[in-house]
């Protein structure tokens, strides 16, 4: 469907206001949907996000800052996060032996055999993607690049 018709507006200023808009709904959009699968999951998006991170690390360990620094959404507060996964049982966190200050956080099987089960889920759904060719996507992400130089 066309930004017009999703938002009911017929004219923009210019074809940037128009592509600016289409990209923060997009944006909401794949949020909504994505939140939507991992709620069946008693997951956020940002819960999914540490656990990837964590699984890119395994079996070495993270710290608060470096999971911080490859977060999606910066604006996320990635301990209070950190804790609810360890509430879940799905990451640990324990004292850094070389540096008291530092706390090392691992993912746990069970966040593992989660993340596997996601898999599955996330690569079937594609949440629009999948109505892109794959040059397409790459152009599409190539053009996300240029607008954060």
């Amino acid at each position: 469907m066309k930004i017009e018709d999703e938002i009911k507006q017929r004219t923009f200023r210019d074809e940037y206001q128009k592509a600016y808009i289409n990209l923060v709904f997009t944006s909401g959009w794949l949020q909504l949907k994505q939140g939507a699968m991992f709620k069946d999951f008693n997951l956020t998006s940002p819960q999914f996000n540490i656990l990837r991170i964590l699984r890119g690390q395994h079996p070495k360990p993270a710290t608060v800052n470096m999971l911080i620094e490859r977060m999606l959404d910066k604006t996320s507060n990635a301990s209070r996060i950190v804790d609810k996964l360890e509430a879940k049982e799905l990451v640990t966190r324990k004292v850094c032996p070389s540096n008291r200050r530092a706390v090392d956080i691992r993912i746990t099987d069970k966040g593992l055999e989660l993340l596997t089960k996601l898999d599955d889920v996330v690569n079937s759904q594609q949440l629009g993607m999948s109505n892109l060719t794959a040059e397409e996507a790459s152009q599409l992400s190539a053009l996300l690049d240029k607008i954060r130089d």
